[in-house]
Formats: structure tokens, sequence, C-alpha cells
């Protein structure tokens, strides 16, 4: 499926403002490029190991959260549980590959463990636990919970008199479960500006692409529609990420914040773009081949 054949109301059609640049070197951009290029290697080499997983998902999110961990998040790998610290939800559970890319790649475990991914024992399970790694703020997956879990630590924050901001990722497909709406309806009532959600708007989901299993749209408004402040943006463009999030961070209305990232599922590997077939099957060995060839060509460039 081509960007093309999306339909119209659900394309990456971000809305143009102020908050389409972000004051970053070119070298500090390239890092972040080259991270999420080793953290797509590194999910397409665990997932070919685990033999299950979600790749569709997983790759879709990885400027989002590369830019979050290594340029905003307030966060110590050496001290995890830190009570000022910024925290992250992935209510998207099945997308934690990544993460623990990520996590890795701060410092918060060694590499080695990201192999053991799924394997009988390890503490990379297939949906975060929080009992088991450090990093992880609460066990999600059973989708529409992580945001109601984000809801109640930015309400704790608030109420403690921390500074802190709680983040938390949904998928397009969980946005279809009601407790999202739930979320959507109490949030302003408790003025949670100090809660952002990002919306990984990859078009698809197990069943299907959104638009055939339950159209979304206008997605913006609805959120909207329920007193929060809407940011769509292209999930790929690090210069719009870091510019959301940086709205969200200075922003003093009492409005929660709802990031609308536009992205693409699969992102990264040419065979992967925009297929549905790719939310849960993992690569062959031979299908591994070809991405990790692609990426390792990819990071040759940057």
């Amino acid at each position: 499926m081509s960007l093309e054949m999306i339909p119209e109301a659900a394309k990456v059609l971000y809305e143009k403002s102020p908050l389409d640049t972000f004051p970053i070197e070119s070298e500090e951009l390239t890092r972040l490029k080259k991270i999420a290029n080793t953290v797509r290697i590194s999910v397409i080499e665990m997932l070919t190991e685990a033999k299950s997983g979600h790749p569709g998902s997983s790759l879709s999110e990885v400027e989002l959260l590369t830019a979050l961990y290594f340029k905003f998040l307030k966060h110590d790998p050496k001290n995890p549980k830190d009570p000022n610290r910024d925290k992250f939800l992935l209510s998207k559970g099945h997308g934690v590959p990544t993460l623990y890319a990520l996590l890795a790649e701060c410092g918060y475990f060694d590499k080695s463990l990201l192999n053991t991914l799924r394997k009988l024992g390890s503490p990379l399970q297939g949906h975060p636990d929080r009992r088991k790694l450090p990093g992880i703020e609460a066990c999600t997956g059973s989708l529409g919970q992580g945001l109601s879990i984000a809801q109640g630590l930015a309400l704790a924050d608030r109420l403690d008199g921390r500074k802190s901001l709680t983040f938390c990722m949904i998928g397009d497909g969980e946005t279809q479960e009601g407790q999202i709406w739930e979320c959507a309806m109490s949030a302003p009532k408790f003025q949670l500006d100090n809660l952002i959600v990002i919306t990984d708007y990859n078009k698809a989901q197990i069943d299907g692409y959104t638009e055939e299993v339950m159209p979304l749209e206008s997605l913006a408004k609805k959120w909207e529609a329920f007193n929060w402040d809407v940011i769509q943006i292209d999930g790929h463009d690090y210069l719009q990420i870091l510019a959301a999030y940086d709205f969200a961070r200075k922003k003093q209305n009492k409005k929660p914040t709802q990031i609308i990232a536009h992205t693409v599922k699969g992102k990264g590997v040419s065979f992967m773009e925009y297929k549905v077939d790719w939310h849960g099957v993992t690569p062959t060995p031979e299908e591994a081949k070809k991405a990790l060839a692609e990426l390792t060509e990819r990071g040759k460039s940057l």
C-alpha cells in the first residue's frame, strides 16, 4: 500500500504553524538519525531471534521515542526512580521492542539482553513489565489501560507539587477503545497540562487499515471537542516532533496535550512500509537479512 492509496482523511496532512521548526544543530540532528537507525537494526534482530512480536508497530514509533529519550525527557538511567523524573508510558505495549532498544541505548541495562526478547525468564517480555526492568513505568498492553495509568501518574505529580511531565503513547487502533475516551473526558476536568499523549497514527491495526476497521477521522476535531490542545505532526520529522514536545512543556493553559503523529507502519524497511500484514508477523531469516542490509547501508550514509 503506497501513500497515494491511503484514504484522503488519513494522509500526512499536518498543520503548518510555528511548530514546524525547532532550533537544533545539524550534528545533533544527525546523531538522532543514527540512533534511530541503530534502534531499527536492534528491533529487526530482536524480533527475528524471538520469532514473534510486532515489527510494523515498533518501527513506526522510532523517531518519536528517539527524540523523546535523547533530546527531551528528563530522566536518569542511574536513578530510574527519581521522584522528579518525567515519565513515559507505552500504552500500545506491543510496540515495546523499540522502547527496549532505546532504554539499552540510554544505559538502563546491558544491550546483550536485547536478544532475549520474549524468551522464558527474560525481563524483556512481549509487553512492558515494570517489575522486571528499570525504566518501565507500568505494565501495559491491555489496550486503553496505559493512558488511564498515565493520567493517574500526572494527577499524582500535580497533587504532590512536582513539575514533572507524563508522556503516553497510544496507537490509532487502540483509540477505538472506550477507555481512551473516558480519559479524554476526565483529563481536561482535572486540568492536567502535565499530561502529553502521543498518538502513533500509522493507519493500520491487527485487523486491517483503521479506515476500514473503524474510521477515526476527524481525529483532531474529536480531541479538540474534549478540550485538549491538539497538534498534528509528521511523526518522522525531528523538527516537528521536538517543536511539539517543546510546546507541550512550555504552555500553561491547564489543558492536556494530544500530539497526533502521522507515521508509516514498518517505517525504515522498504518492504514493510504501509503493509498491514507486518503488524504482528516477524521476518524470516532471509527477510531479516534483507532488512538489515538496507538499514546498514542507510546508516553509512548518515
